[in-house]
């Protein structure tokens, strides 16, 4: 299963134990993961859970897509679709659960491992720390209730961020609305120590310095359109260091992922709930199998590793906006919906 869950005096204790593979979150995973949180929140002997991974590389770094892309390329497109069914279901139940929830994300925490560890009451992080939403990477969007954390994000900085995947270190993570508190890894076994006793002491610590400040005047001019080609012929039309960069990044990801990020952000608007933006996301996710990007991009990235996805539509100026709207229509009876948390 590849996680361990167990009560630690008055803490609740989620352990991600699949070193080998990052930490990457597969269904079972997931599910044990919710039953856990379920079963914990009416325990009086648990006062906080704490989340955090084993591995010096990784808290999470992301779902895992080679399951998902292994079943969709013979057809079976249900499994994925009830992986993130469940998993939104648990980053929903993180995000409102009655008892504090610590999450220590160290090294790599993307994707799967952002619904995780971001959505807590609580988020550290530490010196090594590398979070980032790269699903358009992939051919997918941002998902697990990260386009809530992008759209609440300081200007255009969520469009960028969701957009590009960019990185960021722990100074980032704070100011872009990702984590609360820096702590050294070094002081972590001390505070587990602490909360443990059902103590919620968190250390204040300076985070190092952020670099995304100093590059807000630059994303909110180019990324002031929601539309993709005017964001692209803005950064065209510069030559500075950040807008070469920054137009390889988009140029290299599935146009199609990128435009409906931009327009799930679009809708979703400033201030979203949690759950509207992750029934927005499972508009996307359950058709991104047979009508849109995820199966080469996994194929491109992960599988066979060649780098080198063929887009179903690889001209972002010639995209159907028509296509978009497809992909983030109502689902009807297939919507996502949280009854399970009842």
């Amino acid at each position: 299963m590849s996680v361990d869950l167990r009560i630690e005096g008055r803490a609740g204790r989620i352990t991600l134990t699949r070193p080998e593979a990052l930490n990457a979150l597969s269904p079972a995973m997931s599910l044990a993961i919710e039953r856990a949180l379920i079963g914990w929140q009416d325990d009086p002997a648990v006062a906080l859970v704490l989340i955090d991974a084993a591995g010096p590389r990784a808290f999470c770094a992301g779902g895992d897509v080679a399951q998902i892309h292994a079943e969709g390329v013979q057809g079976n497109f249900g499994f994925g679709r009830a992986f993130w069914r469940q998993e939104y279901r648990m980053n929903a139940r993180i995000a409102a659960y009655p008892k504090p929830v610590v999450s220590l994300m160290h090294g790599f925490c993307m994707g799967g491992g952002v619904g995780l560890g971001c959505h807590a009451s609580h988020r550290i992080v530490g010196g090594t720390t590398q979070m980032a939403m790269p699903e358009c990477a992939i051919g997918l969007v941002p998902d697990v209730g990260g386009t809530r954390l992008l759209a609440r994000a300081p200007g255009r900085l969520g469009a960028y961020l969701g957009t590009t995947g960019r990185r960021m270190g722990p100074g980032d993570a704070i100011f872009a609305g990702f984590a609360d508190h820096y702590l050294p890894e070094a002081d972590w076994p001390a505070l587990v120590e602490t909360l443990c006793t059902g103590a919620l002491a968190i250390p204040a610590v300076e985070p190092p310095p952020a670099t995304l400040p100093a590059l807000r005047p630059e994303i909110d001019r180019h990324f002031a359109s929601p539309d993709l080609p005017a964001i692209l012929q803005s950064l065209q039309a510069s030559d500075t260091p950040f807008a070469t960069e920054t137009l390889k990044t988009l140029e290299r990801g599935s146009p199609l992922a990128i435009a409906a990020t931009l327009e799930i952000l679009r809708r979703l608007g400033p201030d979203p709930s949690l759950r509207e933006a992750l029934e927005m996301e499972f508009r996307f996710t359950f058709r991104a199998q047979g009508e849109a990007d995820l199966l080469e991009g996994v194929r491109a990235a992960i599988i066979d590793k060649d780098r080198s996805p063929r887009w179903k539509h690889a001209d972002a100026a010639a995209l159907p906006q028509g296509l978009v709207d497809h992909l983030l229509a109502p689902l009807g009876e297939d919507r996502l919906t949280f009854e399970e948390e009842q």
